[in-house]
């Protein structure tokens, strides 16, 4: 049974198929709107005094991919001036909006599965709004919309159509959850293909949404890669030939991927995403840059560190693999986690990063939300450190630590 669904602050319509006829629209070829897709994080505190470039990702259901160690050569980065770390006081989870220019994305992904209502979304901080997730029939290859989603997708779209600013809203498609051999064999075929595209087109128009994005974790293998890049081709073809017919803007079009363009760390035989495809057919990409080190590392590490000089395994390193491999900037909108994790500490005395650990702390299979993070810290007077070397947060009391990203 799906759980109870909390009402929205209006009446929320149910959006209405659309009626295309062959002919009806424009003859020129509808464009996406200019804008630059280097992207804010979404901060639930005061904002920083420097431009940040990421849009939020809150996680959704189902665990996600622990990256391993690497092999390659450490990649060299600018390291900061400052000492290595600072203890700061616990600060105020008071959300305050920040001014962003326009043309940037900052976007995050709604968990349809969490209890965190749509209308309390303040859409002052967001260009655009992720639904977070509907899977793929494993028979059918068509988008499975459950009984529950039929309920939750209007209050979605109704909600956010009704805030001011107005944002954009995504629907995304697979999710941590998801089976990804379900997507290795939907993209093998040219007539499969064609079904999926064909469903994702009639399930985002009929209940209204901007765009569509694909969350497939994780391609395996070099055939898995080829294929994905005829599923951008004809995905963007059908959605250009689409608009035409029916006279109105294209259907965005955007990927969660890796962290980094390549699977290297761990990996048998190197493979790469399509790069070519992505550059001519995706509006942006956006790269996970989280889940770095998890329950299963022996020794604390940050979620999603800037930089790291002991491995490739950071944001410096992946972002700057996509833009060497030839995916322009402004088409990559990075993806940070709004959750950290947590550890029971070996040695009180040995609280740093890299610290002996023996299981997970607070939270559930040691993760916390950020809001949780903020709510711990304030009621156990945790001491707080910025560690300069990675460019992240982690505090600390008794034998509970925990990584995490503020500002």
């Amino acid at each position: 049974m799906p759980p109870k669904i909390p009402a929205p602050h209006h009446n929320s319509p149910v959006p209405t198929s659309s009626s295309c006829r062959p002919g009806s629209g424009p003859k020129q070829e509808p464009t996406s709107p200019k804008q630059e897709l280097t992207s804010p994080s979404y901060h639930p505190g005061p904002g920083p005094k420097q431009e940040p470039i990421s849009p939020s990702y809150h996680p959704g259901p189902g665990p996600k991919q622990e990256h391993t160690s690497p092999s390659s050569p450490i990649m060299p980065y600018p390291r900061a001036p400052a000492p290595k770390s600072s203890p700061l006081k616990p600060v105020s989870p008071t959300l305050s909006p920040v001014p962003y220019p326009s043309k940037w994305i900052k976007a995050a992904y709604w968990p349809s599965s969490d209890s965190f209502p749509v209308s309390s979304i303040n859409t002052s901080y967001f260009t655009h709004i992720y639904h977070a997730f509907l899977l793929l029939d494993p028979t059918t290859y068509k988008l499975n919309v459950s009984q529950f989603d039929q309920i939750k997708i209007p209050q979605f779209i109704g909600t956010l159509h009704a805030k001011t600013p107005l944002v954009k809203t995504l629907l995304s498609i697979g999710g941590g959850a998801s089976d990804p051999t379900v997507f290795s064999k939907m993209v093998s075929s040219d007539a499969t293909r064609k079904i999926f595209i064909k469903s994702t087109i009639e399930i985002a128009r009929k209940y209204g949404f901007d765009g569509v994005d694909l969350d497939w974790e994780f391609p395996v293998n070099d055939t898995d890669m080829f294929n994905l890049g005829l599923l951008y081709k004809q995905w963007h073809e059908a959605l250009v030939n689409e608009a035409l017919i029916c006279g109105k803007p294209r259907l965005l079009l955007m990927s969660a991927v890796y962290f980094a363009s390549k699977f290297i760390f761990g990996e048998p035989q190197p493979y790469s995403y399509p790069i070519q495809a992505i550059h001519k057919y995706l509006d942006w990409v956006s790269p996970m840059c989280f889940d770095y080190h998890g329950k299963g590392d022996k020794l604390t590490g940050e979620r999603s560190a800037l930089y790291d000089p002991k491995s490739n395994i950071t944001t410096y390193f992946g972002i700057g693999s996509w833009i060497q491999a030839g995916v322009p900037s402004h088409k990559l909108v990075m993806g940070p986690p709004l959750y950290g994790n947590t550890w029971k500490l070996q040695d009180l005395e040995v609280n740093g990063i890299r610290a002996p650990a023996i299981g997970v702390g607070p939270g559930v299979d040691g993760v916390l939300d950020y809001y949780q993070i903020l709510d711990f810290n304030n009621k156990n007077k945790t001491t707080i450190v910025f560690d300069t070397e990675t460019m992240s947060y982690y505090s600390y009391v008794g034998d509970y630590w925990i990584g995490y990203d503020d500002v």
